[in-house]
């Protein structure tokens, strides 16, 4: 498996979470043995210049943090962009490090229906109406390349729009939303058939006194014979065993049995974290 993050240059330099997952990209229990990230860069966040919304030169400047190789490619060169995704494929399956791809494109329309560029960046977008769209200068190349005919590409883009009108058409029929058909591995039984989800009902999950009583034991006594463990440790099990005694419990001892209470059914439990490690909790 291999994962592949798509970012918008905006929220690649802006959010917090980036940083953060890159921070944990090498760590043992949380690496993902390399990921892609694949930045769109249309060079306005919404309708924010890049000096205005960040401090370095590139959006992608925060994967420098972990080292990682950074390609800034021309968008509107799609072979130099694919010999660029696959430099960062190789890269993340010989390293198993995180690659980063800057596309760096522009965005020909507003942000949304209501948002008109002109009005915030009238020099770049005078800029972008000029530029050739990357369709059509491609399809020349490859036209007077030779490579494929006039013909050829018409009728690829008819069969394209053909595929887009169809579809439409169909989704004017549609009057149930089918939630199961986006899930790309449906859980059997999850969604009942017509596509609406049922009610949660949880199967009961009550256990025996006797089996919290056996967990509680277990959670206030030190596995190993004449083991000398810290003073104010020892005081924690001996209340921790005077609660079992008195069939009561507090937070960490509830805790303690939902645990006990899976690993006695063969359930692998695995905490994640410094603190518990170091057994904070």
């Amino acid at each position: 498996v291999m994962s592949i993050l798509l970012h918008g240059d905006a929220a690649f330099a802006g959010q917090g979470v980036v940083y953060e997952t890159f921070h944990l990209s090498d760590l043992p229990s949380y690496t993902t043995n390399g990921t892609i990230h694949v930045v769109v860069n249309n060079q306005i966040g919404f309708t924010t210049d890049p000096r205005m919304a960040r401090s370095s030169p590139y959006p992608t400047d925060v994967a420098r943090v972990v080292n990682a190789p950074i390609f800034h490619v021309n968008a509107d060169n799609p072979e130099a962009v694919m010999y660029v995704c696959n430099v960062a494929a190789e890269w993340r399956n010989t390293f198993n490090k995180d690659v980063v791809v800057d596309l760096v494109c522009y965005r020909r329309r507003g942000h949304n229906e209501m948002d008109e560029p002109m009005f915030t960046q009238p020099l770049m977008y005078k800029q972008i109406h000029k530029q050739v769209p990357v369709l059509k200068k491609y399809a020349d190349k490859l036209i007077a390349d030779g490579t494929v005919t006039l013909q050829e590409f018409e009728e690829e883009i008819a069969k394209y729009d053909r595929i887009c009108e169809e579809a439409y058409t169909r989704s004017k029929d549609n009057k149930i939303l089918h939630i199961k058909h986006w899930l790309d591995s449906p859980w059997p039984g999850f969604f009942n058939a017509d596509g609406e989800p049922k009610s949660m009902s949880c199967p009961p999950t009550g256990i025996s006194e006797e089996l919290l009583r056996h967990i509680g034991n277990v959670a206030s006594s030190v596995p190993v014979e004449d083991f000398k463990i810290h003073p104010g440790l020892s005081r924690i099990l001996k209340a921790r065993a005077e609660m079992t005694e008195s069939r009561l419990v507090d937070w960490a001892l509830a805790e303690y049995m939902a645990f006990g209470s899976v690993l006695k059914e063969g359930i692998h439990v695995r905490l994640s974290g410094q603190d518990v490690e170091r057994g904070t909790f």
